[in-house]
């Protein structure tokens, strides 16, 4: 094979950098967990932990990510699993309150 060859191979099976990754996670979080939802839908019905603080507090993690990429700081993977972590909390959370439907077995955060 010529180098040309394994270059491209090389290439093509490389997973993406972890600020490119951490960029993807936050895309994924944002595009499935309400943070749109109004107010009195966040806060109707039972309550088993407030789904409006823990929106804002993922909604400030996720800006503050979005804000410390753009100033270039690369995360680690330890930050990667970590965000991970929070927001399947958060979801766990958001479904005994009736705000999300629960995950399947094939779907997941990260």
């Amino acid at each position: 094979m010529s180098p040309r060859v394994l270059d491209d191979q090389r290439t093509r099976s490389r997973k993406p950098d972890t600020g490119t990754a951490m960029r993807s996670l936050i895309r994924q979080i944002r595009s499935t967990m309400p943070f749109a939802a109004a107010e009195a839908q966040l806060c109707s019905g039972e309550c088993n932990g407030c789904s409006k603080k823990l929106l804002d507090y993922l909604e400030s993690e996720l800006d503050a990510w979005e804000l410390r990429l753009d100033q270039g700081e690369r995360p680690g993977l330890g930050d990667l699993s970590q965000l991970i972590r929070t927001t399947k909390k958060i979801h766990r959370v958001l479904e005994r309150n009736g705000l999300v439907e629960a995950r399947s077995a094939g779907e997941r955060v990260g």
